[in-house]
């Protein structure tokens, strides 16, 4: 393993996520001095993230990698959870659900990156939610959602 990616976030029998640093995220609130863009741009997109972040992905039943760098002042939308389903799942501000956004995001911006397979991006996804701490029920409802939601926009499973 290359020295650029030190820290093993996620490993198991199907995939392992390395990263070169803890990632380094944060909740964007505005200021009253903020334009009424600024404040718009904060409400669809409150989480930034803070350094350069080198993101190694193995894909152990293709037996493949995926290398990536995920920009500073990348900004993203966090889990996009309905309202109605706050109550069950909790909000998009959580704490926990940051990181495992903040990459499951960017894959979704860029699927090239992992060749446009939905599957792995939400399997990613599941991990990451299981590294944070999140319930096993909690994270398998989340897996799922997000894995009809994509399919639903037009993502489709291989290419």
């Amino acid at each position: 393993m290359s020295a650029d990616y030190n820290i093993k976030w996620y490993e198991d029998n199907e995939l392992a996520i390395f990263f070169n640093h803890k990632p380094n995220v944060h909740m964007l609130e505005p200021l009253p001095s903020m334009s009424q863009a600024e404040k718009d741009m904060i409400e669809l997109y409150p989480f930034i993230n803070c350094t350069s972040l080198k993101v190694t992905l193995f894909d152990r039943k293709k037996e493949k990698s995926y290398k990536f760098t995920i920009c500073k002042h990348f900004r993203w939308d966090g889990a996009t959870i309905n309202r109605f389903c706050w109550w069950i799942i909790g909000s998009k501000t959580n704490p926990k659900y940051r990181t495992p956004s903040l990459i499951h995001d960017y894959l979704c911006l860029n699927k090239y990156v992992i060749d446009y397979d939905r599957n792995y991006s939400s399997r990613v996804f599941r991990a990451l939610l299981a590294v944070a701490g999140v319930k096993k029920w909690r994270r398998n409802i989340m897996y799922f959602a997000v894995d009809v939601f994509q399919r639903f926009q037009g993502w489709s499973k291989d290419k």
